[in-house]
């Protein structure tokens, strides 16, 4: 969904293409191929219409996609209304999607049909499916009759208050429908406005602020307070809503902040100091000059935050930051702009049409910007009309004494183009150039001189055109060519052309005395012939040389005169009756005929030959009204920059406000833990299992608190903002990097812990509560975050499931250093990029004693928790280059399932070399790579030198981008290359991740319509114990183990490896061993592949 407002989506285009596609095979003809001409849509609309009140759901959703596909095409399917409508109580959800599609393009012209189902509507807002609700409110609103604007009205407000950000989105687009239909509920749609302006969720943002532009956009009060947020979700919000965003900060920024461009000007003014000045005087001066202009912090808050999207992929986002540094930066800092701007001329050419247009109006002000570039300006044969003539535009506002020989040598190319009307354009714009630059003036008249003589009349002509605005500028030395001029007149036909050498001969008469009379002679028999531009320049001609050589040419004066007092024009015997009067004096002549020569020969000033866009750049760049050059429809004026800037605290947010904003993105705040009263001895005593559980529900109730206070459902079912997690993932890792730290360290340590195991037991009270007391704060840290982040919105998980997956060294260690713990969370916060925390399964050897310690420090919201005995998780291992192959060498390779090897994206691989033949083999190392675009691959270290019979196991990480691909490289020795694969199983591209039940449950409820995928499978007896099916699940895929309070339940968690996406598995056994596989993520493909994956995994013995 763009964030423009109403969009096309909004009329039901959306979902409509991507569904033409399924439905492209379904649609048969109902006439055979031969009959086709002659046949009418009315059978195959019927077929439609029977297939629609059939009982059998197949049957209806067939029918829908062929309609679907028919709207698609752009055939006229408004006759089926009734037919779909009927069905849009249908309780299957694919067919309630597609009847919601039809309805949102035909509610508007079937508004009576559609009145007759608002009350199914109504329901549709209340329904499950974050997809339906939306649906329902577009439908709803797109029923443009006033006796339902309360219905609406209503349906906005609820909506506006949605768990899901899709939704809110759907009443922000909303508001601008009802708006257009009774503007009289202007000021009730703006305090919804107000209301979801303070939302957090980047889906939200754009098209709020665009309902904002619509609406009320004078209302600057209410950006005030959400201007910095703004600024800070720029970077995160959809690409269109960005657009929306920038041009609104624009506007705002003109009204709030002092110009920056002051300072430039005071700069130039102090460089000249006066020679008698003082030292004291200059140093006033100096500090009057520092203190003349200091940016406002929110002014370069907006600057910082937008240059990152100079590199965003759409070129419409590049444009509103472009403009935005135009209008708001200081000059100095503008020049930033230009390389992104000409990156965009590589797109296409209705881009490069709107882009060239911005560019040529800022190279007149500030030539200085583009120079650099001047070559990505050069025409290309390939260009179409319109891009040339801007090219050429912006070379002649390049142009100065430095590069203009570059430059004329260029136009002498253009001009012997074979489209005229760019060769015409080329000509103005050497007339320009020699206007500008006089150092070449005479250089490009005599060139202009040479085309006179070119077998092209429109080259020609405008030659002409351009020569006599050029000669104005100094007549006196250019006789020779007014002379050359006449002589072309006979075989010049161009009216513009012809106009001009007669213009240039009478203005200049005296000049060439005897040439001027004869031209008026030949001209004279020519006259009735000739158009209206010239016939007004041959009386013209005729009166000037009838006052400075009235013997030769009276009696041909007099014949034009005659000639044009007859002629059919009415503005050509205007202007004969006009000069008759003025130069042929007689009695009824007024006081004007003795000034006839002063009015006819006066000195007229050179023209002045200017860039068409001068004065464009009065209108906000990047808008219509820029490209059309006139004031559009809904144009919103910029504002002068204020001489005092407004008061800047208006744009403070509350304290409690900021605190809680700040805590959701660190994600740690500074809260005092009651664990002395909490975790009393007698407590402990009794229920040692169950200590960690009320702290780990306190924080959670908490979270639920402050998430309900914030409104902060950032990701749901079916939409979400790549971003966000990006976000989110950078403030996990800060909470992740000291458990991590504290594991890598103490890792080292093992054989002393598994020695001192017994000790540990002995002392399980007190490191117990030290362990509960910093998982606590983990909890309590991430529950003031949005509901997405529900990777580590448990961290108490983590030892849970360490246990479950029989990991117990590392609680046993935390548990033995939890001051090194504390120290690492200060040291280490900003110096450890980490991903959330992850369990690795790992095979372990552990004393009953020690299994029963780390039972009690299980951290669940179940009540009761089996520590599973051991589970053994092969590796399983690929053959990457056999022996025969390798001409000796072998290589195997496997996924060692160790995280944050390589750093966050790359999935480790331990790559295993023996060498099976009677010599050493020498630097065996990675070569050549072929990786598909956005993979990358860090390689092992070379291995120097492979004895006879030996082996070696090395270490890489591959990023596979989320995706199975392969990734083909060479394995190269000191004398041959080896060409290898590796292409990962989908299991290997997840992390595991720790989470209780409920975090869970949570994450799965917002994951749910397109973001499930499930499936019936029939599991063997064998593999239904509880242990057999975590141990089949983590043989085949990387996940974590999250424990279930319910024994034919089985849930499983992790996160795509590249870009952090949940994945969650549930196994549900049902009776007649059968199996319900869910697996609910983002990743749609890669968790279709798993679930396709995992279905052998626990059917077959």
């Amino acid at each position: 969904m763009s964030g423009n407002g109403l969009t096309y989506s909004e009329q039901g285009g959306e979902a409509a293409p991507e569904l033409a596609q399924e439905a492209a095979p379904a649609v048969t003809p109902s006439a055979p191929a031969a009959f086709g001409l002659f046949s009418s849509d009315t059978k195959k609309n019927e077929d439609l219409k029977q297939m629609l009140e059939s009982n059998k759901d197949s049957a209806k959703l067939d029918a829908m996609k062929r309609i679907v596909g028919m709207i698609a095409k752009g055939k006229n399917a408004s006759e089926l209304f009734p037919a779909v409508v009927k069905n849009v109580a249908s309780k299957n959800i694919e067919i309630k999607k597609l009847v919601y599609v039809y309805l949102m393009r035909y509610a508007e012209e079937q508004q009576d049909l559609a009145l007759l189902s608002i009350s199914t509507f109504q329901r549709a807002l209340k329904d499950p499916n974050q997809l339906i609700r939306a649906s329902a409110l577009r439908v709803l609103s797109s029923i443009r009759v006033p006796i339902i604007v309360p219905i609406m009205m209503l349906a906005i407000k609820e909506a506006s208050s949605d768990l899901s950000p899709y939704v809110r989105k759907n009443a922000a687009h909303a508001i601008q429908k009802l708006y257009s239909l009774d503007p009289e509920q202007k000021e009730m749609l703006i305090e919804v406005i107000e209301k979801l302006l303070k939302d957090r969720s980047t889906l939200v943002a754009g098209s709020v602020v665009m309902a904002f532009e619509e609406v009320c956009p004078d209302r600057i009060d209410l950006i005030h307070k959400n201007y910095r947020k703004l600024c800070n979700l720029l970077v995160d919000v959809e690409e269109w809503g960005q657009v929306v965003i920038i041009h609104m900060l624009t506007r705002y920024a003109r009204t709030q902040f002092v110009s920056p461009w002051k300072v430039d000007e005071v700069v130039d003014e102090y460089n000249e100091n006066n020679f008698y000045e003082s030292d004291e005087e200059q140093k006033e001066k100096g500090q009057k000059l520092k203190t003349t202009y200091t940016m406002d912090p929110d002014h370069r808050l907006l600057l910082r935050n937008t240059k990152p999207l100079l590199q965003s992929r759409n070129a419409a986002v590049v444009m509103a930051v472009a403009q935005l540094y135009w209008h708001l930066a200081p000059k100095s800092e503008a020049g930033i702009v230009s390389k992104s701007l000409v990156r965009l001329l590589r797109s296409n050419r209705e881009v490069q049409y709107i882009v060239l247009q911005n560019i040529a109006t800022m190279s007149i002000q500030r030539k200085g910007m583009f120079e650099p570039y001047m070559k990505s300006f050069y025409v290309r044969s390939t260009d179409p009309t319109m891009i040339k003539t801007l090219k050429l535009e912006i070379l002649t506002n390049l142009a100065n004494e430095a590069n203009i020989s570059t430059l004329l040598r260029e136009f002498q190319t253009y001009v012997k183009s074979q489209d005229k009307q760019f060769a015409a354009a080329t000509i103005q714009a050497i007339g320009r150039c020699a206007t500008n630059i006089t150092e070449v003036t005479d250089t490009c008249l005599n060139g202009l001189v040479c085309l006179l003589s070119n077998r092209d009349e429109i080259v020609v002509a405008e030659s002409v055109v351009v020569i006599k605005k050029l000669l104005q500028t100094q007549p006196a030395h250019h006789g020779e060519i007014i002379k050359h001029m006449a002589k072309l007149l006979d075989n010049i036909t161009v009216p513009v052309a012809r106009a001009s050498i007669l213009w240039l001969i009478g203005e200049y008469c005296e000049r060439v005395p005897k040439i001027a009379p004869d031209v008026l002679r030949k001209t004279a028999k020519s006259f009735t012939n000739e158009d209206d531009l010239v016939k007004l320049q041959i009386l013209n001609l005729g009166a000037k040389l009838y006052l400075t050589n009235s013997k030769q040419t009276k009696l041909l004066t007099q014949y034009v005169l005659n000639l044009g007092k007859y002629d059919q024009s009415y503005d050509i015997r205007d202007r004969t009756r006009f000069i008759r009067q003025l130069i042929v004096p007689n009695e009824k002549s007024g006081a004007l005929s003795k000034y006839a020569k002063k009015i006819f020969l006066a000195q007229k000033p050179a023209p002045l030959l200017e860039s068409p866009f001068k004065d464009r750049d009065h209108f906000q760049l990047g808008t219509l009204s820029h490209t059309l050059n006139s004031r559009a429809t809904g144009y919103l004026e910029l504002s002068d920059w204020p001489e005092v800037a407004p008061d800047p605290s208006v744009r403070n947010v509350d304290v409690a406000e900021s605190a809680k904003e700040w805590t959701g993105i660190l994600g740690k705040p500074k809260k005092e833990k009651p664990t002395e009263k909490f975790y009393s001895e007698s407590e402990e005593e009794e229920d040692e299992s169950a200590s960690t559980c009320s702290s780990g529900s306190g924080s959670d109730s908490e979270s639920e608190k402050e998430d309900k206070e914030e409104g902060s459902t950032d990701e749901s079912s079916g939409s979400s903002s790549p971003s966000e997690e990006s976000t989110d993932s950078e403030s996990d890792s800060k909470e992740s990097a000291a458990k991590k730290t504290c594991r890598a360290v103490n890792e080292s340590d093992s054989e002393d812990i598994k020695k001192k195991a017994e000790g540990i037991s002995r002392k399980r009270s007190t490191s117990s509560s030290s362990d509960t007391e910093y998982t606590s704060s983990d909890e309590s840290s991430t529950g003031s975050k949005s509901d997405s982040d529900s990777k580590s919105d448990s961290e108490s998980g983590k030892c849970r499931n360490a246990t479950s997956n029989k990991k117990e060294e590392k609680p046993v260690q935390d548990r033995k250093t939890p001051k090194n713990q504390d120290m690492f969370l200060l040291d280490l916060d900003d110096f450890c990029p980490v991903t959330t925390p992850v369990a690795v399964p790992r095979a372990a050897v552990l004393s009953p004693s020690l299994a029963a310690d780390l039972e009690g420090l299980s951290l669940s919201s179940s009540s009761v928790i089996d520590v599973p005995t051991q589970v053994s998780l092969p590796t399983k291992t690929h053959e990457l280059l056999h022996r025969m192959s390798g001409k000796g060498l072998a290589a195997h390779y496997c996924f060692s399932r160790q995280p944050g090897t390589f750093g966050d994206h790359m999935v480790p691989v331990q790559v295993t070399v023996t060498n099976t033949t009677d010599q050493k083999i020498e630097n065996i190392r990675i070569g050549e790579k072929k990786l598909p675009p956005g993979m990358r691959m860090h390689e092992f270290n070379p291995i120097e030198c492979l004895e006879p019979g030996g082996s070696l196991t090395a270490t890489m990480g591959i990023d596979f981008c989320d995706s199975t691909q392969t990734a083909s490289f060479q394995l190269c020795t000191k004398d041959d290359q080896f060409h290898v694969n590796i292409q990962p199983p989908v299991g290997e591209l997840l992390l595991p991740v720790t989470m209780s039940e409920k975090d869970f449950k949570k994450e799965q409820g917002m994951l749910t319509g397109m973001n499930e995928t499930s499936a019936t499978i029939a599991v063997a007896p064998q593999n239904s114990a509880r242990l057999v099916i975590i141990e089949r699940v983590l043989k085949a895929a990387n996940l974590g183990v999250v424990p279930s309070g319910q024994d034919n339940i089985h849930r499983f968690a992790a996160k795509t490896v590249h870009s952090g996406s949940l994945m969650l598995v549930t196994v549900e056994l049902k009776e007649n061993s059968t199996a319900q596989l869910i697996i609910n993520t983002e990743k749609t493909v890669i968790g279709s592949v798993l679930l396709r994956e995992l279905k052998p995994v626990l059917s077959q013995g």
